[in-house]
């Protein structure tokens, strides 16, 4: 398939898949249009074009063009100077590699990884969160993210693909949204009881019990084993990590256990004085777990995966 197509063959299995539904999306993505329409031509020179049809600013097509040809697609969770030269490495030695794929964004997908943490607004919306509270939560945070990200040499990467003739895309938030709905679903239907339980039912998934045995998979990091779950609060998606003085809120819209992928310890903090167990899934098995499920849709089209840099490649179709 063309590298375009595969693009927005990723973008649209995100948004079929986000958590706050696909007219709240649509809806989103009227608004960013009539910014657009509205913007003095002087300022559109800087006005990312991709937002008026993709509304995940951190899965973009960062090297490469759209027309090119893929059949064999190299991927894993993180892509950086050392991937793209084992990719270069590979083609060296024969293997055709037509396209990088990386998870965690690069360049100005990277950049504008702040962007997406406005979709933490509608999760927490449909928890029971008034969405102007959670919307008061994210005020002082998203640019707090923002600010973090400025230092970043963003390109360094990018630039390597450049240089090597290597075309080179990001998605994150897409897959992010697939490993989200697929562990809501599931752990709708298994019903774990316990914690203990709960994370019995997590290692049933072939990521995870296989992150487990590296000893990296899910973990209690908040509450005993025979605690209650309650209202599982599935915490994957949304960018990076939210505000801090959110779990104040999940408590009294009735959160019990939070699954997330990762949890700075200042978080960890605010969730314990609010009773509120936490499980860890995994960072790289959640992300291999999402990935995995976009990556099938590929595959179907014909494209051949090679799986790098800490990406658990479990197909399912």
């Amino acid at each position: 398939m063309k590298l375009m197509d595969l693009y927005q063959l990723v973008v649209k299995t995100g948004m079929s898949a986000d958590p706050r539904g696909e007219k709240t999306v649509e809806k989103d993505l009227q608004k960013t249009r009539k910014r657009w329409e509205k913007l003095e031509e002087k300022k559109r020179e800087f006005f990312d074009q991709e937002s008026l049809s993709n509304p995940y600013s951190d899965t973009r097509i960062l090297f490469g063009e759209p027309e090119t040809e893929v059949s064999t697609l190299f991927t894993g969770i993180d892509i950086e100077m050392g991937e793209i030269l084992l990719a270069d490495r590979l083609r060296e030695k024969g293997e055709k590699i037509d396209l990088v794929l990386s998870h965690h964004p690069e360049g100005y997908a990277l950049a504008g990884l702040y962007e997406v943490m406005h979709i933490q607004e509608g999760i927490m919306a449909g928890l029971g969160v008034p969405i102007n509270v959670a919307e008061g939560l994210l005020a002082s945070r998203i640019p707090e993210v923002k600010r973090g990200f400025l230092p970043f040499n963003h390109n360094r990467t990018v630039d390597a693909a450049r240089i090597l003739g290597i075309p080179f895309m990001s998605a994150h938030t897409p897959a992010d949204n697939l490993v989200t709905a697929f562990l809501i679903k599931y752990l709708a239907e298994k019903g774990p009881d316990t914690l203990d339980e709960l994370i019995e039912v997590l290692k049933e998934i072939p990521e995870y019990r296989n992150a487990a045995k590296l000893k990296a998979g899910p973990t209690i990091v908040l509450g005993l084993g025979k605690r209650s779950v309650g209202k599982i609060f599935v915490d994957m998606t949304g960018g990076t990590s939210g505000s801090e003085d959110a779990f104040e809120k999940l408590a009294i819209a009735g959160v019990g256990t939070i699954v997330g992928m990762h949890m700075g310890e200042k978080h960890r903090k605010n969730a314990e004085k609010y009773h509120i167990n936490v499980v860890i899934a995994g960072h790289m098995a959640s992300d291999s777990l999402g990935m995995n499920l976009l990556l099938d849709r590929i595959e179907e089209k014909g494209v051949r995966i090679i799986p790098v840099a800490g990406l658990d490649r479990v197909a399912r179709r």
